[in-house]
């Protein structure tokens, strides 16, 4: 059994991975950063909400006396939400960066987190470069195992408006109906996208991999998300 810890529990791959955590028999406790209660339909002894209303402090609130094993995180925002690209690369990089060397420093083993394909520091684009930036300084830190999933375009529902993927969603709804191969090759649905890191991070924790960074790409996020 494992203590985790999540950032990002309320985002569309965030509240999928939770979801997958209360369930699953093998999870303990579910430390779970988030401004606001996050959601708990089943009313899971196994959460604990980290509240606070300045992610600043989120670092310095990490769980270290719980011990845990896995830190995953689905933390991200877009420049519109955010209020402008600076404000968008704290809380992509920065916080993301802060929280992950909080977990490695608590003694974590297991880093889980969510990326997006074409993520990388030489990007001449704002969001792919972001990615990459933080891909590169998570490596860095020297976690014993480092997961890093590269999803293409994320299907499902988002509560916030992203009116560039909703049209793409759409899309690709309407090409999943006709066949499924359509599509495989650049969208993996959230929930699966959630189901895939926690089976990765899951793997990592109990000695099933070899130690090091395990980059996984559209193609495994959809062989481990549908096992």
């Amino acid at each position: 059994m494992s203590n985790v810890v999540l950032a990002g529990t309320t985002g569309l791959v965030g509240s999928h991975i939770l979801s997958s955590l209360l369930t699953h028999p093998s999870i303990s406790t579910v430390y779970a950063y988030a401004r606001r209660t996050p959601p708990n339909p089943s009313a899971s002894p196994k959460l604990f909400h980290i509240p606070s209303a300045e992610s600043a402090q989120w670092p310095s609130q990490f769980p270290r006396e719980s011990n845990p094993k896995i830190f995953f995180s689905g933390l991200g925002t877009t420049r519109a939400a955010a209020g402008g690209l600076d404000a968008q690369r704290k809380i992509d990089v920065d916080l993301n960066y802060d929280l992950a060397k909080a977990a490695k420093d608590s003694g974590v083993d297991t880093y889980v987190l969510i990326s997006s394909r074409g993520a990388s520091s030489a990007s001449t684009m704002a969001y792919p470069k972001m990615k990459g930036e933080l891909e590169d300084m998570v490596k860095n830190l020297g976690f014993k195992y480092t997961v890093i999933l590269k999803p293409g375009l994320i299907q499902g529902s988002r509560e916030e408006s992203r009116p560039l993927e909703a049209v793409g969603r759409s899309i690709a709804g309407a090409l999943r109906r006709v066949s499924p191969k359509l599509v495989d090759f650049w969208v993996n649905d959230a929930s699966v996208i959630a189901k895939a890191a926690v089976v990765a991070g899951l793997a990592c924790a109990e000695g099933r991999r070899e130690a090091g960074v395990w980059e996984v790409d559209m193609a495994e996020i959809e062989k481990l998300g549908r096992e």
